[in-house]
């Protein structure tokens, strides 16, 4: 049986057409600064600041990406923040799912009380000093365990990962699991997380790109360079370079010139080397992503 190609009208092939322009156009912008950064990584001091470099690396160069390898703070900055990633998305993932699926049961005694009073924590809350006075009471200041506890609990997280369960377990197998004799423990363990794989990798990805691209809790909590965070390693840095010339004058001459060249030579390959961790990332939870942050986000 022959089948009937279907033909577009006029203005459904206009529509295509501005869709896939803009769909480029929007490509081009998003791509472009990623591959300029890349090839001035690559390019000498000189070609970038004659403004030489426009796609493609000139005179090509591994100084900058030697000078990361030479300047220890950037070493410990990247562990440190590899660390940070890994310890503060395993507490704050597993306190949004140890708070989300209780709260998504309609057995729960006290839910609604529970519920309401999250909800206020997202309006309401102590403000900076107090944080900073409960850290230090807690001997957390200094440490890297406030970097780690610190990236703490997202109520808005808790709420979408709630939501989740709601639409995607239903009532009846948790009846059939009660009926085999499994227990509420292993019934979280064995069967609701394993469903739940797309929403936890979404809150996998939203913690680990927070928690790499922060630096304010490090300018607040930690007082050693040998705890600094990458981010707060470039700050440091980038700090440094740009104070105005009546501060600069009543600084160290050396500091500040040392400061300036590697401004110069990391000021591109940097960026590349901030960003390649969460781009390894990101391919290994993009398949995930969509269905899970659709599926969470709709209203109970």
């Amino acid at each position: 049986m022959k089948t009937q190609s279907h033909r577009l009208s006029v203005s459904d092939r206009i529509f295509h057409c501005c869709v896939s322009s803009w769909l480029i156009f929007s490509l081009v912008l998003v791509l472009y600064p990623l591959i300029y950064c890349i090839s001035c990584s690559f390019s000498s001091t000189q070609a970038i600041t004659q403004g030489q470099v426009v796609l493609w690396p000139v005179d090509f160069s591994l100084k900058a990406y030697r000078a990361i390898l030479e300047y220890p703070l950037l070493h410990s900055g990247f562990f440190n923040s590899l660390l940070y990633v890994a310890g503060g998305t395993v507490v704050a993932v597993g306190l949004i799912l140890l708070a989300a699926y209780p709260l998504s049961r309609r057995d729960l005694p006290g839910r609604k009380f529970f519920q309401v009073f999250f909800v206020i924590t997202m309006f309401f809350g102590g403000g900076l000093i107090p944080g900073y006075i409960l850290m230090m009471n807690l001997n957390l200041v200094g440490s890297r365990w406030s970097q780690i506890i610190g990236a703490g609990f997202s109520c808005y997280n808790m709420i979408i990962v709630k939501t989740y369960f709601q639409s995607s377990l239903p009532a009846g197998l948790l009846d059939a699991a009660h009926i085999d004799g499994c227990s509420d423990v292993r019934y979280f363990f064995t069967i609701a997380l394993p469903l739940a794989i797309p929403v936890i990798a979404v809150m996998v990805l939203f913690n680990a790109v927070g928690i790499w691209n922060g630096y304010f809790g490090g300018l607040l909590y930690l007082n050693k360079p040998n705890t600094y965070s990458f981010q707060m390693v470039l700050r440091n840095i980038l700090f440094v370079a740009q104070l105005p010339p009546e501060i600069l004058s009543a600084m160290d001459p050396d500091v500040v010139a040392v400061a300036r060249n590697m401004l110069q030579q990391l000021r591109y390959s940097v960026l590349v080397v901030g960003a390649l961790p969460m781009m390894i990332l990101y391919p290994f939870i993009q398949k995930y992503f969509i269905r899970g942050l659709m599926i969470g986000s709709l209203k109970e």
